[in-house]
């Protein structure tokens, strides 16, 4: 139906040029956005990286995880804004594409597909060390390599049969590894397990804090499920309240747990044993933790639980990298056949059928532990990007009145600046991990992108072009406003306006404060030959004249 009041009209004069598909159905509540966020998060963060972050700081380990959280912080709440003013599938790389073009979206929905299925092969390939203690007591030889194909294939059908079949799995999981790890710190408290002066922060110089900020920046992807919930942003129901809700208190119980639970394993846990026999960092830790508390029973409980949280959190890398696919085949950057969605279980099948595979070409044969600290720079990289979109948008919104999130990030432009300083530390400390993640996103992302993505594009004007317009020359950025603000109000395409459509482009350009009234005075002086039109080119013409005299 088309609009007649111009207030009507408004709305569309200068929408979105993407339309939110109604393909995928919106099933998740606040809790559900919690629970699949901090699925991601529970997972190898506290039961494999602890150990591998104390080999490189000793017992202050726990502040680690406390500086990643502030670095993520600023990225989060940018991340919530874009969230619930772009409630779609694809997340981070919906923000990306939408405010830096095709070319940087592809870059980015790339990596982070690659580097959250990576995550995910990770907490497959890390579940193995507590499966070989359960091995050891019910006298089975499968391979860890077996076990977590096998697995991938269960949690790969499981994503295939919908949204609610995963919130069945992961909430019983999510909430038993966390009572575990509270009930196991309150054991060793009051046991007097506990000796928190191992625990103690030991920076003395340049060189310690240099040390500090690599770990942080190796344990930082433990926050991944900030960024996994804003992928299935499409399938939430009141995305501007259930978005920033369910992101900002995963976040605020992901930092509490690590640090509490981090520091009391720290405490607990001599020094000797958090290695091996052959001098490497173990890759249990929980499970050390456990049996040091309660014995080799409690131990082995820990391990069961560890293995069913490593599953939750790839069931939730699966689910998250999926959505990426799909987002960039419905922007036409991938082949078509991805954006399918299954006609009974609404799951988009083929993208999480292409993510599996991938997950198992790794797990075969590349060094997931190694590629860890890749996806752990190249998350750093999107939350600094995040702020950068927000403040791009919000310089540009007059030219792109598309741009109306529900929330807020408060503390504008301080929050994101300090985002952008902090990622950028933690991305020159790390780096030469940093450059090579990153230069590989953009090599294979450029190459898709001009093999592929680019002819089948629809070229559009981005906020990060009218950004850049603005500074380098203002008057013309105002100009393609106008332009474009009339021809979308221009609704036969004959490049003329008729009186409604005439207010309603006006109005949303904002061009005129003193009513309704008045424009219809200015409507009918710009009619000359009263026909009741008005010929955009030459009344765009007639006002550059004008302003220009």
């Amino acid at each position: 139906m088309t609009p007649t009041n111009p207030k009507d009209l408004v709305g569309i004069v200068l929408q979105p040029l993407e339309m939110v598909s109604d393909t995928l159905e919106r099933k998740l509540g606040l809790f559900s956005v919690i629970i699949i966020s901090l699925s991601a998060m529970i997972g190898s963060g506290l039961f494999v990286l602890p150990s591998l972050a104390y080999a490189m700081v000793g017992g202050g380990v726990w502040l680690a995880y406390i500086l990643a959280a502030m670095v993520v912080i600023p990225g989060a709440l940018s991340q919530s804004e874009l969230a619930s003013a772009m409630p779609t599938s694809g997340g981070s790389y919906v923000f990306v594409e939408r405010t830096f073009g095709p070319l940087f979206g592809t870059m980015t929905g790339l990596g982070l597909w690659a580097s959250f299925l990576l995550k995910a092969a990770f907490a497959l390939i890390g579940f193995s060390a507590y499966l070989m203690i359960l091995q050891e007591w019910w006298g089975s030889d499968f391979s860890a390599l077996a076990s977590a194909l096998s697995m991938l294939i269960l949690i790969a059908l499981v994503n295939i049969l919908g949204m609610k079949k995963i919130k069945v799995v992961q909430t019983p999981i999510v909430t038993l590894s966390i009572l575990m790890l509270i009930v196991l710190t309150f054991w060793a408290i009051i046991n007097g397990d506990a000796d928190y002066s191992r625990a103690s922060v030991d920076l003395h110089g340049p060189d310690d804090w240099m040390l500090m900020g690599e770990a942080a920046a190796f344990v930082l992807v433990s926050y991944a499920g900030v960024a996994k919930v804003a992928a299935i942003g499409e399938e939430v129901k009141n995305p501007g309240r259930n978005l920033p809700g369910g992101i900002m208190t995963s976040l605020a119980i992901g930092a509490i747990l690590y640090a509490i639970m981090v520091a009391t394993m720290v405490a607990v846990i001599p020094h000797e044993s958090f290695f091996d026999s052959s001098g490497h960092a173990i890759e249990d830790p929980v499970r050390v933790f456990a049996e040091i508390i309660g014995g080799s029973t409690i131990g082995l409980i820990a391990a069961a639980i560890a293995v069913l949280t490593m599953t939750s959190m790839a069931l939730a890398g699966i689910l998250a990298a999926s959505r990426y696919l799909y987002a960039m085949s419905r922007d036409n950057l991938l082949p078509e056949f991805l954006e399918d969605v299954h006609g009974k279980f609404e799951t988009p099948h083929w993208a999480i059928i292409v993510t599996a595979g991938a997950m198992a070409i790794a797990l075969v044969t590349i060094d997931v532990h190694a590629v860890a600290e890749y996806a752990s720079g190249f998350q750093i990289m999107v939350y600094v990007l995040m702020c950068l979109c927000v403040l791009i948008l919000r310089k540009a919104t007059p030219s792109h009145a598309w741009y109306v999130p529900e929330y807020d990030a408060p503390f504008r432009p301080a929050t994101q600046l300090f985002g952008v300083l902090a990622g950028l530390c933690l991305l020159f400390i790390m780096g030469k991990e940093a450059v090579i993640g990153g230069g590989t996103a953009i090599m294979i992302g450029g190459v898709i992108f001009f093999g592929y993505g680019k002819k089948h594009y629809q070229p559009k004007i981005t906020p990060w072009k009218t950004f850049k317009l603005m500074f380098i020359n203002a008057d013309e950025a105002e100009r393609r406003r106008r332009i474009t603000a009339f021809h979308a109000a221009d609704r036969e395409g004959n490049n003329h306006l008729n009186l409604h459509e005439f207010i309603a482009a006006m109005e949303a350009l904002r061009c005129c404060t003193e009513g309704h009234d008045a424009l219809r005075e200015y409507f009918h002086a710009a009619d000359e030959n009263g026909d009741g039109v008005v010929d955009i080119d030459e009344f765009t013409k007639s006002v550059e004249h004008h302003s220009e005299t």
